[in-house]
């Protein structure tokens, strides 16, 4: 399976493991899956680090690094196939993170993984649900 790791997803693998369900923590570690990270994400996170809302002992850089060296993550690129499949997309709150993640998986065709009801429920949108 080719996953896209939505944002809290994979902070959550980072900090706190235990956030995730089981078949989330089981497909994560399943060396048979190609795990995906959207830039945006990236993006996302370092406005919560930047707010308080994340924190961690190391500074961002050293985060990602760490990140990087710990779980083979390949680049979920953000292209103008994303940024065209993000134009058909309305969801109803705006997060520009949530539509671009979406239109990602949407593009790129894979699987988001994630704990928002409000993308579990798009049923044009492969999802794996955190529950």
């Amino acid at each position: 399976m080719r996953l896209l790791l939505d944002t809290h997803v994979w902070v959550w693998s980072l900090e706190g493991p235990e956030k995730l369900s089981h078949k989330v923590r089981r497909a994560i570690g399943n060396p048979a899956n190609e795990l995906y990270l959207s830039p945006i994400s990236i993006w996302e996170a370092h406005q919560l680090y930047r707010r308080g809302r994340l924190r961690w002992k190391q500074s961002f850089q050293e985060l990602i690094d760490q990140a990087f060296a710990l779980a083979p993550l390949r680049e979920a690129p953000f292209n103008f196939a994303v940024a065209r499949e993000a134009s058909r997309i309305h969801l109803p709150h705006s997060d520009p993170g949530d539509v671009f993640l979406a239109a990602t998986a949407s593009a790129l065709d894979l699987t988001l993984v994630t704990a928002d009801e409000q993308l579990i429920g798009c049923s044009w949108l492969k999802t794996l649900a955190n529950r």
